[in-house]
């Protein structure tokens, strides 16, 4: 008999683990997470459109679905353990913040992502696509006229949401009420260790389902700002991209060093009448997610905005 409990579901058969893993999943990419909503946010508005939104939430949530499906698996296999431990949770936000800050500092700077392209280059020459040398080749490989990217400059080429596949897969590391249920429930209730993955995989694709909406909701509202050139939009994109990753990856490593430092951090929660995970017990995880999206996006949006107009990227200075 099919049973669904999302809140402390247990001794579930197959099928009602299956439908509750992808439901947590969904759950998890609406609620405010620390380990998802600051990378799809920062990502999406720096592509600025709806389109490349919905691609941020698709490539983060691969990464992250990539990462629950191997956890899901270890946890049938009984391994899963030595990630559920203070240590592990305090490094997973350190190694977020790093990511995120350095992300930030990249694309701040380099307006791309680190890439290497030796072996597309040597197949290219070696088919006769391009001569060796070539200069059409290089601006290619280098994305500047590549039809996924905008041809004008560096200004309003959206940010490179590759990276959000690395975010994904490292912020899956990070545990919560969702991970548990996961990993001590759903995963040891199946059949045999070849579906041990199956509850992780479901896991990810319901919160892939969330994101891409969250992913499409943020792009569009951005591409949607009245009075702004699409220049001056791509400018408020990046800006509001790399304040949040690079402060709020400064707020993740602090978190985790405070983990570190004092582990019972972890078990200060605020209390809410809502029996919903991520919403019920509110911890450091939210509190993150607070300062990351919503504080420091909001100043980013803010010296986006300012930059625009100083620059004169505004509909009434054309």
């Amino acid at each position: 008999m099919v049973t669904i409990n999302l809140w402390n579901p247990q001794d579930v058969d197959v099928i009602s683990a299956l439908i509750i893993a992808y439901l947590l999943g969904i759950l998890h990419g609406v609620t405010p997470d620390e380990h998802t909503w600051p990378i799809t946010f920062s990502y999406s508005v720096g592509t600025f459109s709806s389109k490349g939104g919905a691609k941020t939430g698709l490539i983060f949530s691969s990464g992250f679905t990539l990462q629950r499906s191997i956890l899901s698996e270890l946890a049938y296999l009984a391994l899963a353990g030595v990630f559920m431990t203070t240590l592990a949770f305090g490094l997973t936000y350190i190694v977020v913040g790093i990511a995120m800050v350095g992300a930030g500092i990249y694309i701040a700077r380099k307006g791309s992502y680190l890439h290497w392209h030796f072996l597309e280059r040597k197949l290219g020459e070696a088919t006769g696509i391009h001569r060796k040398g070539s200069e059409l080749q290089e601006e290619e490989l280098s994305h500047r006229i590549n039809p996924a990217y905008v041809d004008e400059s560096d200004l309003v080429r959206p940010v490179p949401t590759k990276l959000a596949f690395i975010h994904g897969f490292i912020a899956g590391f990070g545990f919560g009420a969702f991970a548990l249920i996961i990993y001590t429930v759903l995963a040891p209730s199946m059949p045999n260790a070849f579906l041990g993955w199956v509850p992780g995989a479901l896991f990810g694709l319901g919160t892939l389902t969330a994101q891409v909406l969250f992913g499409t909701m943020f792009g569009t509202w951005l591409s949607r700002m009245k009075g702004l050139t699409q220049q001056g939009i791509a400018l408020v994109g990046k800006t509001i991209t790399k304040t949040v990753l690079e402060y709020g990856g400064l707020a993740f490593i602090v978190g985790g060093i405070a983990v570190l430092l004092y582990p019972p951090l972890l078990t200060y929660n605020i209390i809410t009448p809502v029996k919903v995970h991520n919403l019920h017990s509110l911890g450091i995880g939210f509190f993150l997610v607070i300062v990351s999206v919503v504080i420091f996006g909001i100043y980013g949006y803010r010296q986006g905005i300012k930059n625009a107009k100083k620059m004169g990227l505004t509909k009434e200075a054309k």
